[in-house]
This record gives C-alpha cells, sequence and structure tokens, in this order.
C-alpha cells in the first residue's frame, strides 16, 4: 500500500499519532504531531535538493547519484522506545556506567544523504536516471503539499478546539 515513495500509509498515522515514549518531555500529541509534521517537511525539503543536485550532475562523468535516508531510522527509534516498555531495566548509580536498553530518542534522527556507489547506469560512470530523478521531484512535490495539508488539518482542529 505505497502511497508515496517515502511515505507508506502507516507512516501517515505515525504522523498523526504521538509516540508513546515522549511523556516525559512535557509534550502533548498536538504538540509531537506538529513537531513530527515539521521535521518530515523538512526532510522532504532535502530531499528536493539532492534530486536537483542529481538532476544538475546527470552528464557529469563518474558522478554518483544521492538519496536521503530518514524514515529507516525514524522507524528504528519508534521500534527502540516501543521495544523499551516491554523490557527488564535496568539501573544505574552512577551517570558514567553503561547504559542499556535506552531507547533512541526521535527528536535526535537527522536525515543523511546516501551515495549509490554499488550501481553504474551510463557508459561514463554516471549513475543517475535524469527521468526517474524529474519523476521523484514531482512525486516529492505531491507529497510535501500533502503534509502542509495534514499540518493544516492539525492546526484547524486546535482553532476548532479554541472556539469551543
Amino acid at each position: 500500500m505505497v502511497l508515496f515513495p517515502h511515505l507508506l500509509v502507516r507512516d501517515f498515522f505515525l504522523l498523526n499519532s504521538p509516540p508513546k515514549f515522549s511523556e516525559d518531555r512535557g509534550m502533548n500529541s498536538f504538540t509531537q504531531s506538529v513537531d513530527l509534521l515539521h521535521r518530515a517537511m523538512n526532510v522532504h525539503q532535502l530531499r528536493y535538493q539532492v534530486s536537483a543536485n542529481n538532476i544538475a550532475n546527470a552528464e557529469v562523468p563518474n558522478y554518483k547519484r544521492q538519496v536521503v535516508n530518514f524514515e529507516s531510522e525514524l522507524k528504528r527509534a519508534f521500534d527502540s522506545a516501543a521495544d523499551t516498555e516491554h523490557q527488564f531495566q535496568l539501573t544505574r548509580t552512577n551517570s558514567r556506567h553503561i547504559a542499556l536498553n535506552e531507547p533512541y530518542d526521535w527528536h535526535e534522527v537527522e536525515p543523511r544523504r546516501v551515495t549509490d556507489w554499488a550501481t553504474t547506469a551510463n557508459a561514463n560512470g554516471n549513475n543517475v536516471d535524469a527521468e526517474y530523478e524529474a519523476m521523484n521531484v514531482l512525486k516529492l512535490q505531491m507529497s510535501y503539499r500533502l503534509l502542509t495539508q495534514i499540518q493544516s488539518f492539525e492546526f484547524s482542529q486546535l482553532r476548532t478546539a479554541m472556539r469551543k
């Protein structure tokens, strides 16, 4: 059920449902949702820049295509938080002791540019498919628009709640 290349339907539900491990940070579900949407929009902006850079270098010999990796690290952070709720907890008596079973905070997840060194599509050593990158830019634009609509919906719900 892929909706867009980097966002699955379940990811959109993740955007609107807060992670369970952030209660200690004093954040409510609205704040968490908006923060996650903001981060997703920033990642889309970075992906757009990377795709534009790939298109610009499509004819450069030995240039290797780059992509942005974010969702897999974000999923790992959410999974680590869910896993630690059901694991045996160790008590640390000193901050220098090794911390075990501590969740990977999703606020610390940063997008990474990854270079594809494994493939070569052209005879000159370049692996950029300009047509694919142009389609990717279009998908990113549509996905970004959807994210802005979701964020607008979040704020409209807040306005509705404040009127009542």
